[in-house]
């Protein structure tokens, strides 16, 4: 018996949507992005982070001056009630999806494990 790996992803798709932390994720999400303060301090804190991102993946050096903003601002962050019940959100949400690819990846862990216990064995 074949199985549709689409099919039941789209399945997993739904039941992630469904979900106590997407719904969480999602109220907290709304709620930052409908106060004018909490979305002007959160969106200054996601583009001060991908930038330096961006920075680290080109290989560009990070100053001093960056770090203090960064700094300042996740401080902004973490005394914004509404901002840090969405960064909670995140990080729940970030748990399960991790807990998620963990079941998805064990059966390609046991078969890697068990060629691995194969060839010390020989």
């Amino acid at each position: 018996m074949s199985v549709n790996l689409y099919d039941q992803a789209n399945e997993l798709e739904r039941a992630i949507r469904q979900s106590d932390e997407f719904t969480n994720l999602k109220e907290m999400y709304n709620a930052v992005n409908n106060d004018e303060s909490a979305k002007g301090i959160f969106e200054n804190f996601r583009d001060i982070q991908l930038s330096l991102q961006q920075k680290q993946m080109n290989g560009e050096e990070i100053t001093q001056e960056e770090i203090e903003q960064a700094q300042k601002t996740a401080q902004l962050v973490q005394q914004h009630e509404l901002i840090a019940q969405l960064m909670d959100a995140e990080q729940r949400m970030s748990m399960t999806i991790q807990e998620l690819n963990k079941v998805i990846m064990k059966p390609l862990e046991e078969l890697y494990g068990s060629m691995e216990n194969n060839n010390t064995q020989q």
